[in-house]
């Protein structure tokens, strides 16, 4: 599950040890999900997760595209909302003709509605890479978008489509009312979609979206056309994300033009780049990540997009490979027993961190709240956001907290080099 989705050559023999290590953390992964409800039993705990699932998906489904194959999409949300938007149609279909197909089945239509449309659209997308690609996907995304309003007799128009789950035939006794059952449905769907995303990266298929990803002209000169494993990486990605779709559309009891919506397009990949695309795992951490702060922070405070974009630029900048690239670095370090070195840095680093990331959320909330003239509490303390203290108080945390944070990093950078070299007289790191 940790494996790097880059394109190797090298045939390598894993020893046993590394398979009961692989498929133990599916194991524990799979018993996380069936004992979370278990210990976490209310309602928010269990829409939480649900949402979490889905997303979870959902991100896996574009890392097909921008970690695997190297297409950046604005419009990946188009895939999601119109498998909502076919499973929700189904169930209602299944409810007005008595249709033998119970809700557990639902998903795999939502993904059969993204892949459609993947078939349809994707031939001319995946012509071109790059800023092209990037360029059509935002289009497309929009004018799907834009439809789904004026196309009522599909989309519903602004109301979008509703339905009913429970009105669909049981399966086993359960009706999936209680949101208990959704979980599950959602987790089962979670765990099929994940394995047969990862067995994708292991097929001859998943390596040469890698080296389509990495080297497209090298590609067509070994005889394979990079159009052509662009268009099917396209497809799959669609039919996965239909399928986070369908999900949702069966949480929500609802499909709408918001699940087409340029901020869906955003969150996903918010997600997959804040978890990291070079790992299978990163998306699935960005998925959490993002949707536990996006369920938290709109509670908190109504500038949390802008707390979103703070963090994706300092992804971007300072962690490129994300916060799976972010433990994977650490990896070496482990093996060669020198992280230990480091650790001491990194406590010394986190107060003046703290400080200036204190600073930062007090300035944003000053400036959000000014206005209005609601306090602000931060970590118990509250502040007036139109007294001078607070803006003082804002200023010497950023300031202060930025200049000794920068002489700390310094100092995690000379620790870390002491011990990436040692590490590599030992072996551990090339």
């Amino acid at each position: 599950m940790t494996s790097a989705t880059t394109s190797t050559s090298k045939a390598t023999v894993k020893p046993a040890g590394g398979s009961v290590r692989f498929y133990g953390v599916w194991l524990i992964g799979i018993a996380a999900l069936i004992v979370l409800p278990m210990i976490f039993s209310s309602g928010g705990s269990l829409t939480s997760f649900s949402l979490i699932g889905i997303a979870i998906v959902f991100a896996l489904s574009y890392n097909i595209l921008l970690g695997q194959t190297g297409l950046l999409s604005f419009g990946h949300a188009v895939h999601y909302g119109l498998g909502g938007f076919a499973a929700t149609h189904m169930m209602n279909a299944v409810v007005s003709h008595g249709w033998p197909i119970p809700l557990p089945f639902i998903p795999l239509f939502g993904g059969l509605g993204g892949l459609v449309f993947a078939m349809i659209i994707g031939w001319v997308m995946t012509k071109r890479a790059g800023t092209v690609f990037a360029m059509i996907s935002l289009g497309i995304g929009e004018l799907v978008a834009s439809s789904s309003l004026i196309l009522r007799s599909v989309f519903g128009g602004e109301s979008g489509i509703t339905t009913d789950r429970t009105a669909l035939p049981k399966l086993l006794g359960w009706s999936f009312g209680p949101q208990l059952q959704v979980y599950y449905l959602i987790a089962f769907w979670l765990v099929l979609s994940a394995i047969a995303m990862y067995a994708l990266t292991r097929t001859p298929l998943g390596r040469i979206c890698n080296a389509v990803r990495d080297n497209p002209e090298r590609v067509q000169f070994i005889g394979y056309d990079p159009h052509v494993v662009r268009y099917i990486a396209f497809c799959f990605a669609g039919f996965f994300a239909g399928i986070a779709g369908g999900l949702a559309a069966i949480n929500f009891e609802i499909a709408n033009s918001a699940y087409l919506g340029a901020i869906q397009s955003g969150l996903v990949l918010f997600s997959t780049f804040i978890g990291g695309t070079a790992f299978f795992f990163g998306p699935i951490l960005g998925a959490i990540l993002v949707t536990y702060l996006q369920l938290g922070l709109t509670n908190l405070t109504t500038a949390w997009q802008l707390y979103f974009g703070i963090i994706f630029i300092g992804i971007v900048m300072y962690a490129p490979g994300g916060i799976a690239g972010l433990l994977m670095m650490h990896r070496p370090l482990i093996r060669a027993g020198t992280l230990w070195t480091v650790i001491p840095s990194y406590l010394v680093a986190i107060v003046p961190t703290v400080a200036l990331a204190c600073g930062v959320i007090l300035t944003i909330e000053t400036v959000a709240r000014f206005a209005g003239g609601d306090a602000i509490n931060l970590f118990g303390i509250a502040f007036n956001p139109t007294s001078p203290v607070t803006w003082i108080a804002a200023a010497i945390l950023v300031v202060g907290g930025a200049f000794v944070a920068r002489l700390t990093w310094r100092r995690i950078a000379e620790a870390w080099d002491r011990a990436a070299t040692v590490a590599r007289d030992r072996g551990y790191l090339a």
